[in-house]
């Protein structure tokens, strides 16, 4: 079951750590990532730790089958953004777009320092280079609703935090 693996290392959880948040021993969950089928009262236990429904644990993980028709069919930077892996590693908007926001802030500060240097406006121009990039990603992925992070507010995630933490 590797959407438990993603699901555990998409909230930065060790295989002992979920173990003791589910109630589970180690074994089990390693059991059960790789494969083998668990009880449902274990599957309880880790959907609501991970705060999840438990058809969730059940789901067949998305694997892109790069000889496939459709994939030969997507633009090339589209190919190339997958090739990165970027999209395999379950890409959040949350993610991207602090990304396109750190690339800004630091486009800026070194276009600023380009006065003093040269080498630090053609670092700034790299960087809001890579900002506008990630502003283009960040919008193909709401165009082809590729994201994994579910739509909550911040008082949620905050709450979510700190029942873990």
């Amino acid at each position: 079951m590797m959407i438990l693996k993603q699901l555990r290392l998409s909230r930065h959880l060790s295989q002992e750590q979920l173990a003791q948040m589910s109630g589970l021993s180690v074994r089990t969950i390693q059991r059960v990532e790789s494969g083998h089928k668990a009880s449902v009262e274990s599957l309880k236990c880790l959907a609501a730790v991970l705060e999840v429904e438990v058809s969730t644990l059940n789901e067949e993980t998305f694997v892109i089958d790069k000889h496939a028709l459709n994939w030969h069919t997507l633009p090339l930077w589209l190919r190339c953004w997958f090739g990165f892996s970027f999209l395999h590693m379950h890409p959040t908007r949350r993610v991207a777009k602090r990304i396109e926001a750190v690339s800004h802030a630091s486009g800026f500060l070194f276009c600023l320092l380009g006065f003093v240097s040269e080498a630090a406006l053609a670092g700034g121009l790299i960087m809001l280079s890579t900002a506008y990039l990630f502003y283009l990603l960040s919008w193909q992925g709401d165009r082809y609703g590729i994201w994994f992070d579910a739509p909550v507010d911040d008082a949620q995630a905050a709450a979510a935090y700190s029942r873990f933490s």
